[in-house]
């Protein structure tokens, strides 16, 4: 994917770059832990429970970008499945807290290692240097989108 280089469609480019490079990177994730069984819903949730055990599902749902009751199905789906569990929040008796149950650290393995094999692949011929200047540009741009949603 190449650039025009007409200045007026730049930005437009970048940001059509951009979503293309999600949906590559999104695919060839799914593509990789599909053997594994586990679908992209799953793998996003175990991944946000990972990295913020206890979150509420209102929390979740915010993170996830989607309804309470949608974050709320998913939940119990994977509660079912062994691989989250449920615990009564201390502060609150009404609230519930989200947490990865035993059974979820083989998957997250699996996913650390593929997202690993992932980011390999795309920063291969980035220099230290130059990926933190697209990390703060990133920043950047996230924080306008954010701004402008709030």
């Amino acid at each position: 994917m190449e650039f025009s280089g007409e200045p007026g469609n730049l930005k437009r480019e970048i940001s059509l770059k951009l979503t293309v490079i999600a949906r590559v990177m999104f695919n060839s994730f799914d593509t990789s832990v599909t053997p594994h069984g586990i679908t992209r819903s799953q793998w996003t949730l175990i991944a946000l429970v990972a990295s913020r055990p206890g979150a509420s599902q209102r929390t979740i749902a915010e993170r996830l970008e989607v309804t309470e009751a949608a974050a709320g199905r998913l939940i119990e789906r994977l509660c079912g499945d062994g691989l989250l569990e449920r615990r009564q929040d201390a502060k609150d008796k009404r609230a519930w807290q989200v947490y990865l149950a035993p059974a979820a650290e083989p998957m997250l393995t699996v996913l650390a290692e593929v997202g690993k094999s992932i980011e390999t692949r795309a920063f291969a011929d980035f220099s230290p240097d130059e990926i933190g200047k697209l990390a703060v540009l990133l920043d950047k741009v996230h924080g306008n989108l954010v701004e402008a949603k709030g």
